[in-house]
């Protein structure tokens, strides 16, 4: 008999992609230390990782959002981000 893999990792789905519209929100740990971040002010705020922002825009690898604060909106890549629960 053939062995299947029936691994964890195997069996887990793999993350619904980011669409328009979605609120997400930045993971801290993806955003540390990015390119994104050393552009950016050492203390990035709090709102940020705290969500939720709108995900304006998806072109290629980046997504534009959208805090809901009078800041301008931001691009950041699609791995920095998260769905906001």
């Amino acid at each position: 008999m053939a062995e299947t893999e029936s691994s964890p990792a195997a069996a887990a789905k793999p993350p619904a992609p980011l669409k328009k519209g979605a609120l997400v929100r930045v993971n801290r740990a993806a955003y540390a230390g990015s390119v994104e971040a050393g552009a950016s002010d050492p203390c990035p705020p709090a709102y940020i990782f705290e969500g939720p922002g709108e995900l304006l825009v998806v072109k290629g690898d980046y997504g534009q959002v959208r805090w809901r604060r009078p800041v301008p909106d931001v691009w950041l890549r699609i791995d920095q981000l998260e769905p906001f629960a």
